[in-house]
């Protein structure tokens, strides 16, 4: 289970960070301390401080240009993650919930593949969308 507890922390953590920047952190902020809240209540105003903290050091490497200190951050709340995991294995359905659910993929629309073959005298339309053909 080791292996898998690693690559789940580490998504957990880079996710949280990069969404530390978004429209989502709030989303993100709620969802993470909600975790510590069941599992971990004693913790649960420390860890919402910690977020709020690295959010802020997020956002003021950004003002000034630091590069390190987005993967540096997200080293730290992986390793946080890993032991959360570590010491309450039961966490990790609901983190994948969690994660999957803050996904930015999932929110924009899905692409649209197509693939099509044509013989003889044959036409073929497509569309990702509306599609208004006129023949003569």
């Amino acid at each position: 289970m080791e292996p898998e507890i690693a690559a789940l922390a580490s998504a957990a953590g880079t996710t949280i960070v990069t969404l530390m920047a978004t429209d989502a952190w709030q989303r993100t902020r709620e969802g993470i301390t909600s975790l510590w809240r069941r599992f971990h209540p004693e913790r649960v105003e420390a860890v919402a401080a910690e977020l709020d903290a690295a959010h802020d050091d997020l956002l003021a490497s950004h003002t000034t240009g630091d590069p390190d200190t987005e993967r540096e951050l997200a080293a730290e709340w992986q390793g946080r993650i890993r032991r959360l995991l570590t010491a309450r294995p039961e966490v990790a359905e609901e983190l994948r919930t969690l994660l999957d659910e803050l996904d930015p993929r999932a929110a924009t629309a899905p692409a649209v593949a197509q693939q099509a073959t044509a013989s003889g005298h044959a036409r073929i339309y497509q569309a990702g969308r509306d599609q208004h053909v006129t023949e003569r």
